[in-house]
């Protein structure tokens, strides 16, 4: 029986499937390194960085807590991200995945503001 388990030691060979199947399903830019271990950057469904690590994902393992921000330095600086730390069977942290956070580079009032205008000139309720 085929098994997929990580833990605080799990390395990229051992990330990659969880964050490569995260990463086909969002269609987002997916990163997932261990406690102890770095690991992956995943992109286009592929690993492009075996060797990975960021500053969110650091801090979200050192504080348990999930957080979205935007990165002041690493190779998402300055675009928005979702990092949660993921825990053990007894609360710690043992792993943290993060996503770019789509939803946090969207302008909503502009996206928005210009919808209801356009609702309003095709329903003739001007």
């Amino acid at each position: 029986m085929a098994e997929l388990m990580i833990s605080e030691k799990s390395g990229p060979s051992d990330l990659a499937p969880i964050a490569i199947a995260v990463n086909q399903i969002l269609g987002l830019p997916v990163t997932l390194r261990s406690r102890e271990l770095p690991g992956v950057r995943v992109e286009g469904g592929e690993v492009v960085d075996d060797g990975y690590t960021g500053p969110v994902l650091e801090e979200v393992m050192a504080s348990g807590v999930a957080e979205k921000t935007v990165p002041k330095s690493g190779v998402y600086k300055g675009i928005p991200v979702s990092v949660a730390p993921i825990f053990d069977r007894e609360g710690g942290v043992i792993a943290a995945m993060g996503v770019v956070d789509v939803v946090g580079t969207i302008d909503i009032p502009s996206v928005f503001g210009a919808y209801t205008e356009v609702v309003k000139e095709v329903s003739g309720k001007r």
